[in-house]
C-alpha cells in the first residue's frame, strides 16, 4: 500500500479475481455482456441501497437542476435536486434500473444512457443510501 494525498492505493494480484468479477474482460464494457452471476444477483437484491450507491459514486451525478421558463412577459427560473446515471452500456443501466426498482424509487430515461432520478420523493430516497462523493 501507498499513501498518496490522504489516499490509500491498495494491489492485489491473483488468478482467482475473474471467478469473482466475470464481468471484467478486454475490450470497451458497452460492447460486451454485462450479467451477474446467480450470487452477486442475490447480494444486489438484499442489498440495493449498497449497489446504487456503488453505481452512482463510479458513474452517477447528484446535482441541482435549474429550469428557465418564460411567461407573462419575463423569465421565471426553478431548480430541484436530482440524480443522473450515464453509463453507455444498456446492460449496466438495466442492473442500475432493477437495483432502483427494488429501492421503489422512481426513475426515467433523459437519455438513451441517462438514468435520471428527479421526483422529489425519489430524491429523498435515494439520498438515504447514496451520500455524498469524495
Amino acid at each position: 500500500m501507498i499513501a498518496k494525498q490522504g489516499c490509500t492505493e491498495v494491489n492485489s494480484f491473483s488468478k482467482h479475481w475473474p471467478h469473482l468479477f466475470p464481468q471484467h474482460g478486454p475490450g470497451k464494457k458497452h460492447n460486451r455482456l454485462i450479467t451477474l452471476e446467480a450470487w452477486q444477483r442475490e447480494i444486489v437484491e438484499a442489498h440495493p441501497g449498497c449497489f446504487v450507491r456503488g453505481l452512482m459514486h463510479s458513474d452517477g451525478y447528484r446535482g441541482t437542476n435549474r429550469v428557465r421558463r418564460h411567461f407573462n412577459g419575463s423569465d421565471h427560473w426553478y431548480e430541484y435536486p436530482r440524480y443522473l446515471f450515464v453509463n453507455e452500456s444498456r446492460d449496466i443501466l438495466k442492473l442500475c434500473e432493477e437495483a432502483l426498482d427494488l429501492l421503489d424509487v422512481a426513475w426515467r430515461r433523459s437519455k438513451p444512457n441517462t438514468v435520471s432520478v428527479a421526483r422529489r420523493e425519489a430524491v429523498e430516497r435515494l439520498d438515504e443510501f447514496v451520500g455524498p462523493k469524495y
